[in-house]
């Protein structure tokens, strides 16, 4: 490989790792919280419908598990459809998951859903770091609209959630973007 190609493939993979932090609490019990986080079926209910999300695969089972695969289209940018692929790496009933792409549009998604226990209810934290592609053309990409896509989703999300399980007076949800 020539220095060119050395160089051009340093500059894609210098690309920024982000990552985004929501917290907020619900006035419900565990078991309630971790019911509706815990399985599959019930992310298109947390996500805008303009997107477009739909599940695809037809094995992923009702309840969630270590080593499970989900696989989505959604159509984040002009209605095209992208395939995303999706892995439950970690599961502790109650406490956590982590799902990780297994293949879709970013280079690295890694995003955790912790519960605890707090006073008459429930908070879940989400955590979520991501990587896109194409390095410094990823970083503009996020810059210019990837940024402000996420944050609308998890607004969304927290919303949604509020509906469904409850509002904690006093106790805003935070969305923290880095």
């Amino acid at each position: 490989m020539g220095c060119g190609v050395l160089l051009c493939l340093t500059f894609i993979n210098m690309s920024k790792t982000y990552s985004l932090k929501t917290v907020q609490q619900f006035p419900a019990d565990m078991d309630a919280v971790w019911q509706f986080f815990s399985r599959p079926d019930n992310l298109k209910n947390i996500t805008p419908t303009n997107l477009g999300f739909k599940i695809r695969s037809r094995h992923h089972g009702p309840e969630m598990y270590a080593g499970q695969i989900i696989e989505y289209t959604v159509k984040p940018i002009l209605g095209i459809p992208l395939y995303w692929m999706t892995e439950i790496t970690q599961v502790k009933e109650r406490a956590f998951f982590i799902d990780e792409q297994r293949y879709g549009p970013y280079s690295l998604w890694h995003h955790q859903h912790h519960f605890e226990t707090v006073g008459n209810g429930v908070q879940m934290t989400d955590i979520v770091h991501y990587k896109l592609p194409l390095g410094v053309l990823g970083d503009v990409a996020n810059t210019l609209f990837v940024r402000a896509m996420l944050r609308n989703i998890f607004d969304f999300r927290i919303k949604k959630a509020e509906e469904l399980l409850g509002v904690v007076e006093g106790k805003a949800p935070t969305l923290e973007m880095f």
